[in-house]
């Protein structure tokens, strides 16, 4: 059987390992074995984070509409209610845009709910 000589795959898959952790700090940007060991709880930090997100946006997201919401002299958990009632599908994230940026227009939603 003949050889194999692997030195040069072996190279290029360290070297695209080291790349994944540019920006790393101290031996674990430059050392294989640190590298593979830092890699590995990143991924799952990052996987983690973006779970994280979506609850934090939707906090957020929550947190304005509940200040706006308390500005028409109306709570947060009422607002919701009367949206339901009125049949209003709105989501969250749509509510808070308009409770930022066009309080005109969230001002009329809060009346039609009201009536």
């Amino acid at each position: 059987m003949p050889r194999v000589k692997r030195g040069t795959i072996a190279h290029k898959k360290r070297e695209k390992l080291l790349r994944y952790t540019k920006g790393f700090r101290w031996s674990r940007k430059s050392k294989e074995r640190a590298a593979k060991e830092a890699l590995l709880h990143a991924w799952s930090h990052a996987f983690r984070g973006r779970k994280e997100k979506k609850r934090n946006f939707r906090t957020l997201w929550n947190v304005k509409i509940s200040a706006a919401s308390i500005g028409e002299s109306l709570s947060y958990s009422q607002l919701i209610n009367n949206l339901a009632k009125k049949n209003i599908k709105l989501n969250r994230k749509m509510l808070a845009e308009l409770a930022e940026n066009e309080p005109a227009v969230f001002k009329k939603l809060v009346e039609a709910t009201k009536s």
